[in-house]
């Protein structure tokens, strides 16, 4: 339920992120593999992935659970009022209106996701009422805003003046041009200039892992979509196997980009099972993103797709289509670690 806590408690850590100095992409090592046996760790999706990283390890840190880490991790950036790819400050579709999908699942399989959802700031939340208080597991569209209003949340208008400077900009040229890496853009530059589908100057997702020391994992996924999409379109975040699959006995595993082509390969369920098998987190996560592509080779030259895996032991790895997806790591060792993934084409498409 969204009370007057949780909204001290969430403003309070989206203060503390946005305080955090930029990260220098310039020193970025590139890395598909950490090595775990660090005990309990929580991995996560591009650059603000560090400071939801850090809000996460406030409960991880201390011996929480996963599932509560990954909830508190990932409201950071939907809190996050220069954050255009997630929660309340997301670009809206073509119409104008803010929507928002999100997913929550625990180890023991159990989950809850919301799908197009509008005028609720923290879709993450709504999820795991879904995982918890319904029989269900994905609401969408008006029955999943009547089920936030009955569980206590507020309603608001999520599109704040500059989403809304943004969408008056585009509807210049009403031309639908997602781009690659959009999650690691400079909000404040033109948005003439978003690039490629699914990347750094157009719009998509956290996905956010964890896993304790005693192997138990959950992860959460959360997003407002593609810029300017169609009204109605959901991807692949709130999507159980395809934005995110959690399996106690393996392992994790969420993905980012152009959501429709991880829906086709149900991707994250894809990387787990490939871990089943005896591939560590890089290997699983690369063979993913080859079969996007060996499906659409000519298409996939001008997306980006990623995928970040954690296996139960605590290593992690991650691989894309395009050289530019980066993903957060924080661990006892260190809380702030940010890495560059490898990737099939090493052109940024920007």
């Amino acid at each position: 339920m969204s009370n007057r806590r949780d909204f001290l408690k969430t403003s309070l850590l989206a203060t503390s992120a946005l305080a955090l100095p930029r990260l220098s992409r310039a020193a970025l090592s590139v890395s598909g593999s950490v090595p775990g046996g660090v005990g309990a760790r929580v991995v996560s999706t591009w650059d603000f992935g560090v400071p939801a990283n850090q809000a996460a390890w406030t409960v991880l840190g201390k011996g929480g659970k996963p599932l509560d880490a990954v909830e508190t991790g990932v409201l950071i950036p939907e809190a996050d009022l220069h954050n255009h790819s997630v929660g309340r400050a997301g670009y809206p579709d073509r119409d104008g209106k803010v929507t928002l999908d999100a997913s929550i699942m625990d180890g023991d399989g159990r989950c809850g996701a919301v799908a197009a959802l509008e005028h609720i700031a923290h879709p993450i939340k709504v999820a795991r009422k879904v995982m918890e208080d319904t029989p269900h597991v994905l609401l969408v569209g008006d029955g999943a805003l009547e089920f936030a209003l009955q569980e206590g949340f507020t309603k608001e208008d999520l599109l704040t003046p500059e989403s809304a400077k943004a969408w008056h900009e585009w509807l210049k040229k009403a031309k639908y041009t997602p781009v690659a890496n959009s999650e690691n853009i400079d909000y404040h530059r033109s948005t003439q200039n978003l690039g490629m589908p699914g990347g750094k100057n157009n719009h998509d997702t956290i996905g956010m892992l964890a896993v304790d020391a005693n192997g138990h994992l959950a992860g959460a996924c959360t997003t407002s979509g593609m810029a300017w999409k169609l009204h109605g379109r959901v991807g692949d975040s709130p999507i159980i196997g395809a934005g995110l699959y959690v399996d106690n006995e393996v392992g994790a595993a969420t993905s980012t980009g152009v959501g429709e082509e991880v829906i086709r390969n149900a991707g994250s369920f894809l990387v787990v099972e490939l871990m089943r098998q005896g591939r560590n987190p890089q290997e699983a996560c690369e063979e993913a993103v080859r079969r996007i592509i060996k499906k659409r080779p000519e298409a996939t030259k001008e997306m980006q797709v990623g995928f970040l895996a954690l296996r139960r032991d605590g290593e992690c790895g991650a691989f894309a289509i395009q050289k530019g997806f980066t993903y957060a790591v924080c661990d006892v060792h260190q809380q702030d670690r940010l890495l560059a993934s490898p990737s099939v084409y090493q052109t940024t498409y920007t």
